[in-house]
């Protein structure tokens, strides 16, 4: 059986992660949502990126390999980009959720998604990520640049952060519905 995820431990650059977090910086910060709203089910803080195509570029080629590796999923580089931040004040979170809107009516779906860890693990407590049923390895999830690729139809989840704060950049990429 193929697993759920693949990860890039680690593999992100510097000068990558340097560049998401000058340009998040510059953003307003709001609440993040979810499809349904339920307020209890996430705390954070987000803005979204999904303009720029140079980020997209960078995150698509690791899922094009993931893709190949374990997926085989008509996927394109289109979807969309969001800098997250978990605060270890606020108890930040995301509980048990899927990436796809199964009401929407757009001709397509998320197909596979991807968190890229900004932070470094020694600046926050708690914030494992866990994907139902199969976890990636937490230490090797939490290096800093790690990049973890996954089916959209998956649940998972971040724990809550502790102490400290967890940044991440998540992004979803799209193909045609699921049938």
């Amino acid at each position: 059986m193929k697993p759920m995820w693949q990860l890039f431990s680690g593999q992100a650059h510097e000068d990558f992660i340097d560049g998401v977090l000058d340009i998040a910086g510059d953003q307003i910060l709001q609440e993040g949502t979810i499809f349904n709203e339920a307020k209890d089910v996430r705390r954070s803080k987000i803005t979204w990126l999904s303009h720029r195509k140079e980020i997209r570029n960078y995150i698509f080629e690791y899922v094009q390999t993931a893709n190949r590796n374990a997926f085989g999923f008509n996927v394109v580089n289109q979807g969309d980009l969001q800098y997250t931040l978990y605060d270890g004040k606020e108890k930040g979170h995301y509980d048990w959720h899927v990436d796809i809107d199964w009401t929407s009516s757009a001709p397509f779906d998320r197909k596979l998604s991807v968190t890229v860890q900004l932070s470094d693990p020694d600046d926050y407590e708690g914030g494992d990520f866990e994907i139902e049923g199969e976890n990636p390895p937490s230490k090797d999830a939490k290096k800093k640049g790690s990049i973890l690729v996954f089916p959209s139809y998956a649940r998972h989840r971040v724990m809550p952060v502790t102490s400290g704060i967890r940044k991440s950049l998540v992004a979803w990429f799209e193909g045609p519905k699921w049938a």
